[in-house]
């Protein structure tokens, strides 16, 4: 498909994949369904490949709104870290995905719940009710199943996996991602970010700094004064060495690349970051826990930066990577290309 290249925001450089799975191990699957009504999906984020239970890794989250569905969140937040993959599905379909993620632990792990602790599965959502048929419940065990077995370092973005049924900006949403390289103390670390994006009305739209969302809006005439009552889910991984406080700090940095694109973080919107780094891991059993040198906060801002200028991207990516998509009752969203086919002039005007 051509089309134009999409803008490179700041001046950090990308990794060599552009995505989350820049930080070596992580790895993205999607299952997607797209049957009239039914436009939804699962997408799953695999930290590494081992076990997830045995060999966790450091993470924490931000909440940055707060009008989410999600579970998991509160055991993160008082371990800090991860014990299965993260999953993203729509709001009614946690309950299926969460259970998925039950089963799949303990089948590697008969003593999950008997000899050892419970596990806490991990589900971020968004709400895709405008083009799917959400009261049809269709997320099954099996869904989440497949988007794990799916996982690869080369992914698809857009209208995929829990992303299909997404809407941004009055236009189509979905899954994005984006990737840094950044130096810190003589060593170079990888910052990378997926986000589902389901938030944003049409006139706040702005890209890499340009207000385009004005101009689109302008064209539809479209006066309408209806609040954000969408949600963003962004998930931030590095291959840096920090623990879950200083993880804790990166993921509130999402915020500040959300906020580029035009959000406010409204009232009905959950707005959601979780950042883990792959440096190392926590073994489940033993005394001890060996951690590599952790990074002085005072070295922290340029993985800041990379967050920040991660999230934008991704965000922007998910909008440059998603088709349109008709869905329930007659409803449609537009692409991004679709809805403004000059784009580039558009984005032209800031350089002429």
């Amino acid at each position: 498909m051509n089309r134009l290249s999409m803008p490179h925001v700041g001046v950090l450089p990308s990794g060599p994949r552009g995505t989350i799975a820049d930080v070596s191990g992580v790895t993205v699957g999607h299952c997607t369904l797209d049957a009239g009504p039914i436009q939804t999906g699962v997408t799953v984020i695999r930290p590494h490949g081992d076990d997830p239970f045995r060999h966790k890794v450091p993470a924490a989250a931000s909440v940055i709104n707060g009008f989410g569905k999600s579970i998991g969140l509160v055991q993160v937040e008082e371990l800090g870290v991860l014990e299965t993959p993260i999953a993203l599905t729509n709001t009614f379909g946690v309950a299926a995905v969460a259970q998925a993620q039950i089963r799949a632990a303990f089948a590697a792990n008969p003593q999950i719940g008997r000899e050892w602790s419970t596990v806490n599965p991990l589900v971020f959502e968004c709400n895709d009710g405008y083009l799917n048929d959400i009261q049809a419940l269709v997320i099954e065990s099996t869904h989440y199943d497949q988007a794990l077995d799916a996982a690869a370092s080369e992914f698809e973005r857009g209208s995929v996996g829990a992303g299909r049924g997404m809407s941004s900006f009055d236009l189509k949403g979905g899954i994005g991602s984006a990737s840094r390289a950044i130096n810190v103390a003589g060593t170079t670390f990888a910052v990378g970010a997926l986000v589902l994006a389901n938030f944003g009305r049409l006139p706040m739209l702005t890209i890499d700094g340009e207000p385009l969302g004005r101009e689109l809006s302008a064209r539809r005439h479209s006066t309408s004064s209806k609040p954000e009552q969408g949600s963003i889910i962004m998930i931030v991984a590095t291959d840096a060495p920090l623990d879950a406080r200083q993880l804790k700090r990166l993921s509130l940095r999402a915020a500040a690349g959300l906020a580029r694109t035009g959000s406010v973080y409204g009232h009905g919107s959950g707005d959601i970051a979780l950042a883990f780094s792959t440096a190392h891991t926590v073994p489940h059993e033993g005394d001890f826990i060996t951690t590599p040198p952790l990074l002085n906060d005072s070295r922290l801002d340029p993985l800041f930066q990379a967050c920040a200028d991660s999230v934008e991207q991704a965000i922007i990516d998910a909008l440059w990577s998603a088709a349109s998509v008709a869905g329930r009752d007659g409803h449609t969203r537009l692409s991004l290309h679709e809805a403004a086919p000059d784009l580039e002039q558009l984005l032209k005007r800031r350089t002429a």
